[in-house]
């Protein structure tokens, strides 16, 4: 088989692949504007009938109320605790460092129906349940991982001599952490929050233990909406989802493209 041939086929593959995961995502999008009566695909007429159906009904605007709400205060406690947790991990060296990095990411590997479950215990026996701001440090907990993973990358890329010689010239050490650290770590913090937010803003399995039903998040209400029945408002619903992620995978690209163009400082 020659070069020109492989990079055909790999090129088609590619291809393939790419358009079978964009597939469902056109095909809900598409179908969020029918205006028939009932999910079909491909629609018979087009509408905005289920958009305005469902920015109308105050159960889906509470929805996203409490999910954009849950998801910022998640946001900033994961990403709070991240960054510091992240630069004791880049910058210290003390005893078992590596259980403990270990552990800060066991959310990942354990699946979630189980750390759902035992929150779920510990929030009854609290009376926590459809409490927003402890959903929050529930979803903070699963979040934690990621925002964990993005900002050592980011700190690695913090020159040390720059501290040192900050420290040299006066600073403080909380000079140094708010005056050299963090303005170099922005572009990263910020990408973490972003994913942070997806996080939270996406969590179901523990969302449907902790909501109840003063505290609905999003992906709830579209659990129990399918539940009942398959209502062309949540292909409306879906297409916001997909609008608000590619939006957050926006800035975050834009956020590394301006790093990257800004050069950085070079690590010795």
């Amino acid at each position: 088989m020659g070069p020109v041939l492989r990079s055909t086929l790999l090129k088609v593959m590619v291809t393939l692949l790419c358009a079978g995961m964009l597939a469902p995502i056109v095909i809900v999008a598409i179908a969020s504007f029918s205006g028939d009566g009932y999910l079909k695909f491909p629609p018979e007429s087009f509408s905005t009938q289920w958009y305005e159906r469902f920015l109308g009904d105050p159960r889906w605007r509470q929805a996203i109320a409490n999910s954009v709400m849950i998801a910022v205060m998640a946001s900033l406690i994961s990403t709070s605790l991240g960054f510091l947790a992240a630069y004791a991990m880049v910058r210290a060296e003390f005893p078992l460092k590596r259980v403990i990095a270990a552990l800060l990411l066991t959310p990942v590997i354990v699946p979630h129906v189980i750390t759902a479950v035992a929150i779920y215990f510990l929030s009854s026996r609290l009376g926590l349940v459809g409490v927003r701001p402890w959903i929050a440090v529930a979803h903070s907990i699963v979040a934690l991982p990621v925002v964990l993973v993005i900002l050592q990358s980011a700190l690695r890329t913090v020159d040390p001599v720059l501290e040192r010689a900050a420290m040299v010239f006066g600073c403080t050490r909380w000079g140094v952490f708010r005056r050299v650290v963090l303005p170099i770590a922005l572009p990263g913090v910020v990408s973490a929050a972003l994913f942070a937010f997806l996080t939270s803003f996406d969590e179901l399995v523990i969302s449907i233990f902790l909501a109840g039903f003063r505290s609905e998040t999003l992906p709830v209400r579209i659990w129990n909406s399918l539940l009942l029945e398959v209502e062309p408002t949540i292909a409306a619903v879906s297409s916001l989802l997909i609008a608000v992620t590619a939006l957050a995978l926006g800035i975050d690209a834009l956020l590394r493209r301006l790093r990257g163009g800004a050069g950085g400082i070079p690590a010795r």
